[in-house]
């Protein structure tokens, strides 16, 4: 029998991770708890360090169909309307960091990467309805353990089954997610139905005191994303995991106060909002915390981020192929407590990096008094410089080469 990688999580990491390895050569097996394949109705940003990992896997015409390519970001003040901050996006993307900024609907990113599985069936097989609730090493692979109680057996086992991992909690032991004390609400519109002012092709940001609003364009500019991030707590009765909370435009408009007259037009043509709570974690702390023996964690499952850099989807696109190419350098048969090990190196810090500054963008961004008056005036002097993330957008980092293997030594002639 064909060995087999298990993945925990059908989701945009764990097809991710599935394809990367099927890449490599590798085969595994997708277990997704859910009975069918579905993502939230949410939009995503994509920047140039995640379109390129796309574009590695032969996905750009895919990304293409079903994307946008926003021109530029905007920063505009919530309630008095003006810019104060821009970044050329588009061409000048391209032209800084090799590749172009994208958004576009979590459901067609998951559709792009579960089509690309389906075209090598031979190297991924995908299982619906299995939950993967605990697991142990043996001598040579991993046993995990499904819900109903059936086992399955591995060489090893990457756990992307997101930010409520059940692999983590096995793995680490360590305690459940944290609330940040903030609410995102999300919402979509048809573009054709907002007035000219609304449909730029654009990334906005509107900036207010605890809060801020971002929309762009999904769907090949066919519709807009919106999504309202401020300070508060879900109702009581709400479930803490759940991400489909009906939410209603006059709460918003309450919590919003004074803002400006083109930003709630916005909100207004939103027809239904949808409401969740924001957990995260503390950063990683190290790379035991990605990785143990057999057993290795990617995306929210190791590293949840806050959407303030808008990287979280980003980050397990970069796990997966970092993953891939590790994978790749043992020729389809890795060695993978020494694979899991060289990628936790190569990952933890990274991601603990987004993190961190994701946290810190997030108290930027609802800032209140001098400090909102201090972010607008160094948004306003410094433009570009301080809104361009070379560090981020250049990723992700190439793994390096294997060492090659040394030839046998010559024999000593004898006379």
């Amino acid at each position: 029998m064909t060995p087999t990688t298990l993945i925990a999580g059908g989701g945009i990491g764990g097809l991710a991770c599935a394809l990367a390895l099927a890449r490599a050569g590798v085969r595994s097996v997708v277990l997704e708890q859910s009975s069918a394949l579905t993502e939230v109705g949410a939009g995503l940003q994509l920047g140039p360090n995640a379109v390129r990992v796309l574009a590695d896997w032969g996905l750009m015409d895919a990304l293409l169909a079903c994307a946008a390519f926003p021109e530029a970001l905007r920063v505009r003040d919530a309630h008095g309307g003006q810019q104060i901050g821009q970044l050329r996006l588009g061409a000048m993307a391209l032209a800084r960091h090799g590749q172009v900024y994208a958004t576009l609907h979590r459901a067609d990113l998951q559709g792009l990467l579960l089509q690309a599985v389906q075209r090598m069936p031979d190297e991924v097989s995908l299982r619906l309805g299995a939950r993967v609730t605990t697991f142990e090493e043996t001598t040579d692979g991993v046993r995990a353990t499904l819900e109903q109680g059936e086992a399955m057996q591995g060489e090893a086992l990457v756990g992307c089954d997101g930010l409520w991992s059940r692999v983590r909690t096995h793995l680490l032991g360590d305690h459940m997610p944290r609330a940040t004390g903030h609410l995102a609400y999300r919402g979509m519109v048809r573009t054709a139905d907002l007035p000219p002012a609304l449909k730029a092709n654009v990334v906005t940001a509107w900036l207010g005191p605890r809060l801020h609003v971002v929309h762009y364009p999904v769907k090949q500019g066919e519709w807009i994303n919106v999504v309202v991030v401020l300070h508060g707590t879900l109702e009581a009765g709400d479930d803490p995991q759940g991400w489909t909370h009906e939410a209603h435009a006059a709460e918003l408009k309450r919590t919003l106060g004074p803002a400006f007259a083109e930003l709630l037009a916005m909100l207004e043509a939103v027809t239904g909002w949808q409401r969740w709570a924001l957990n995260d974690r503390v950063p990683l702390q190290g790379p035991q915390e990605q990785a143990q023996g057999r057993v290795a964690l990617l995306g929210d499952a190791a590293h949840p981020m806050r959407p303030y850099l808008a990287q979280g989807a980003a980050m397990a696109l970069e796990d997966a192929w970092t993953l891939g190419r590790l994978a790749a350098a043992e020729r389809g048969k890795p060695d993978w407590p020494d694979v899991f090990a060289q990628y936790a190196n190569l990952r933890w810090a990274r991601n603990a990096q987004v993190q961190a500054r994701s946290q810190r963008n997030g108290t930027i961004f609802h800032a209140t008094g001098p400090l909102r008056w201090a972010r607008n005036r160094a948004m306003a002097l410094l433009g570009e410089r301080l809104l361009d993330n070379a560090w981020l957008y250049d990723g992700p980092p190439e793994p390096p080469p294997a060492t090659p293997e040394m030839p046998p030594p010559r024999k000593r002639k004898t006379t």
